[in-house]
């Protein structure tokens, strides 16, 4: 849809998602097909301001916040919210703080290698779109929780998987790790794979 076009994009807000890192970047853009404007949700990278203009496409600029094929971009770029399969709206780097590097391009095969956060060199088409920058709220885990409190209210909004109670704290009618004078497993492996 956007590849051969440079169709431009209003950034409206940026929002918080409770269930992620990350922030969102509410954006408004024309429909390709109506006359009508469409509102959708990007991850938001670091730098993006309300009221930007983002253009997707070939023919956009190396800018952070454009959409554009990695193939398009020169090697050593920063891209973050990267497709691993074409059309499949973004799958690579997507967590707070990460990103992926463009390592090299292979017009003949018209595949890109790139390096993601993990460290891992994976090859992927070189129609394949990417957001150039780095996702915005890096560095949120740096500062240390200190309190149960703010654990407890951080998990809360999230999910149930906090407190976390080791099995050989508890009595071993209630865990196969449970129980004895010494908080120990004390089990071979064939038990220890039925605890997991």
């Amino acid at each position: 849809m956007y590849n051969n076009v440079r169709p431009f994009i209003i950034m409206q807000d940026i929002i918080h998602d409770p269930g992620r890192g990350a922030p969102l970047a509410v954006v408004h853009f024309r429909d390709p097909y109506k006359f009508k404007t469409r509102k959708e949700l990007f991850i938001a990278p670091e730098g993006l301001y309300t009221g930007q203009f983002v253009y997707c496409g070939k023919k956009a600029t190396l800018e952070v916040g454009n959409v554009m094929p990695v193939g398009a971009m020169p090697e050593g770029t920063i891209v973050c919210n990267l497709e691993e399969k074409m059309g499949d709206r973004g799958r690579l780097a997507r967590a707070s703080g990460n990103f992926a590097t463009v390592i090299g391009h292979n017009p003949d095969a018209k595949r890109t290698r790139v390096k993601l956060p993990s460290g891992a060199k994976k090859v992927l088409p070189s129609s394949n779109r990417g957001m150039v920058g780095i996702v915005a709220g890096g560095g949120r885990i740096d500062k240390p929780i200190l309190k149960a409190g703010r654990a407890y209210h951080k998990y809360k909004v999230k999910r149930n998987c906090w407190p976390y109670v080791r099995g050989v704290a508890m009595n071993p009618v209630e865990h196969p790790h449970g129980g004895g004078n010494h908080q120990h497993i004390g089990k071979l492996f064939p038990y220890y794979m039925r605890c997991n």
